[in-house]
Order: structure tokens, then C-alpha cells, then sequence
């Protein structure tokens, strides 16, 4: 019986992960369109969308994403997408518990962006 629930514990955790994955497309969208975006975390570009529209695939973290784009004529615009906290990591909590979370805390599974981005860059 011990055996059977410590299977069922493990094949439990880790439900992000199963669930949503540790990636995630993002759609970038700019009023006016045509616009040169790139996606920035810690420092580092980790996507681009040019023109836009578009959408990037990119790895879930739990750090936050700057999108900055530009285009002649407008004004640098910046938007903030803040990592947020993905559905399923509660489920794994509450039936996991701590492996579940652990494993998709480490895999970035736990964490989610928005996922579309309505971008407008002002006339200059």
C-alpha cells in the first residue's frame, strides 16, 4: 500500500509541468503594426517580434519580461509582463505536495505570462 501511494505521489508532482509545459507562446500586438519588439529578461533579449504582429516562443521563469518596441515616427514604448503564478501549481500543492511544486518550481512550469500583449506606441 506504501508503494502504491508514493507512485501516485510522484506521478502527481510535477502537474504544471504535465499541464502547461515550460514554455509559452506570446503574442505581441502594436497599434500602429510593423513595429520592431524584443523581449528582455534580466538583461538579456530572449525573443523578438518584427515586425509585429507576431508571437515568440519562450521559456517560463519567474522573472519578469520587458517588451520594448519601436518604429519611425513613435515613440520607444515599454510594456511590463510580469511572471505570474500558473493554475495547476495550486492542484500540485494540495495533492503533490512540496515534490509537485519543487519539480515545477526548478522547470519554470509554475510560473505564466500574459499572453497577449496589445502594445500602443504614440506619435512623435
Amino acid at each position: 500500500m506504501k508503494k502504491i501511494l508514493i507512485t501516485g505521489l510522484l506521478f502527481l508532482s510535477g502537474c504544471s509541468s504535465i499541464v502547461s509545459g515550460t514554455t509559452q507562446t506570446l503574442t505581441v500586438n502594436t497599434a500602429p503594426e510593423g513595429a520592431d519588439c524584443k523581449l528582455i529578461r534580466e538583461g538579456l533579449v530572449i525573443g523578438r517580434v518584427s515586425p509585429t504582429p507576431g508571437s515568440v516562443l519562450v521559456k517560463k521563469t519567474k522573472h519578469d519580461i520587458t517588451v520594448e518596441c519601436t518604429k519611425k515616427g513613435y515613440e520607444k514604448t515599454t510594456y511590463f509582463n510580469k511572471s505570474d503564478v500558473e493554475g495547476a501549481t495550486v492542484g500540485n500543492v494540495i495533492l503533490g505536495g512540496g515534490i509537485g511544486w519543487a519539480i515545477d518550481s526548478a522547470s519554470g512550469a509554475d510560473n505564466k505570462y500574459t499572453e497577449i500583449m496589445n502594445i500602443t506606441l504614440p506619435k512623435k
